[in-house]
């Protein structure tokens, strides 16, 4: 086992990869609070920027900037363009991912901790597959429970970090969050190079790849530009504050629109003499004719006369007489009727 040295250009390797942490950090903390504050393409846009900001600034290029202080006694470090190429892909993709469950997720606790889980194991690949990408003379091995413990702390860390992309949306809040992001991805990538245990060949060979500062450095130049590309654009892009507000001005101006859109009515001017009101003329209406229900004609009962009786000789019979009643009274039969006096004196 030979001695390895992380920290060969002393704090200067540390602090700058801690810097370019926060940096990122914050920068894709500041994208994802503009992502939420849009809809459709527009969000999802600002979700894959800060995927870039965090997956490609704080966390890719943190690892190689911190490999740049790693040495090994008694043989040369290159490095595997392709497994190099392919481990900053491996980040930017798994922590875009993890924003966008918990960006879609509307907030939800499993959504949190399954982003969180996701991210975590692809922050830990990412990292080891950098490590992998190393080519040198000598045998390298790991300790387990250094692996788990930096491990864990990936996973924790990448779960704080999509918290805080859901809660923080100041300015100071996410400067805040931006260190502790920093402190933990640092932590993690340094827990696992103390993981690493390197034993240098016997009779040391030629390393095939690239060095680090012919393949490193352009490389982290580009993922910079990007950075600080995006950084002027959120800078230049309005707050959610901004955003809000702009929106109700439009609706007021469109609320004003349809307003003078619809006629107006206003009231008559009243006269200073007003004139005496004119009689309308009252319009009768005909009366309406009853319709006169005809009733039937009652049959009268016929009567009939006796038949005459014919004559046996041909003689004419005459009508019949009314029978004349004979008087049966007195005064009837035209006599004179005697007064109480004279029936009196009689007796």
């Amino acid at each position: 086992m030979s001695a390895v040295n992380h920290f060969t250009h002393g704090p200067l390797t540390p602090l700058l990869a801690y810097v370019m942490s926060c940096i990122g950090s914050m920068l894709g903390l500041r994208l994802t609070a503009q992502a939420h504050a849009s809809r459709g393409a527009s969000r999802v846009r600002w979700l894959i920027g800060a995927a870039i900001s965090i997956g490609g600034t704080g966390i890719w290029v943190m690892h190689f900037i911190g490999m740049m202080g790693f040495e090994v006694e008694g043989t040369q470090i290159k490095y595997d363009v392709w497994l190099t190429v392919a481990s900053a892909v491996v980040a930017i993709v798994v922590v875009g991912t993890g924003l966008f469950l918990v960006s879609y997720g509307g907030g939800r606790l499993l959504a949190l901790l399954g982003g969180g889980l996701l991210t975590g194991l692809g922050v830990a690949s990412m990292h080891y597959l950098g490590m992998y990408a190393m080519n040198m003379s000598a045998h390298v091995s790991y300790d387990r429970k250094v692996v788990g413990a930096s491990v864990a702390i990936a996973v924790i860390a990448a779960t704080v970090a999509l918290w805080f992309t859901m809660r923080v949306k100041r300015p100071i809040w996410i400067a805040g969050a931006a260190l502790v992001m920093g402190v933990a991805v640092s932590g993690m990538h340094y827990t696992g190079m103390y993981a690493m245990l390197v034993t240098v060949d016997a009779e040391p060979s030629a390393v095939p790849g690239a060095d680090a500062i012919d393949f490193l450095v352009p490389l982290m130049t580009v993922i910079s530009l990007i950075t600080l590309t995006m950084l002027l654009m959120v800078i230049l892009s309005p707050s959610e504050e901004e955003l809000h507000e702009d929106a109700e001005l439009v609706a007021r101006l469109e609320l004003r629109r349809r307003a003078n859109q619809q006629p107006q009515h206003y009231p008559a001017p009243t006269p200073l003499h007003p004139r005496p009101a004119q009689r309308q003329p009252v319009q009768r209406q005909p009366a309406q004719q009853q319709p006169v229900q005809q009733q039937p004609a009652q049959q009268r009962p016929v009567q009939r006369q006796p038949a005459r009786p014919q004559p046996v000789f041909g003689a004419p019979v005459p009508d019949p007489q009314p029978i004349l009643e004979t008087p049966t009274s007195p005064q009837q039969q035209g006599f004179p009727q005697d007064s109480p006096r004279s029936k009196t004196r009689r007796r």
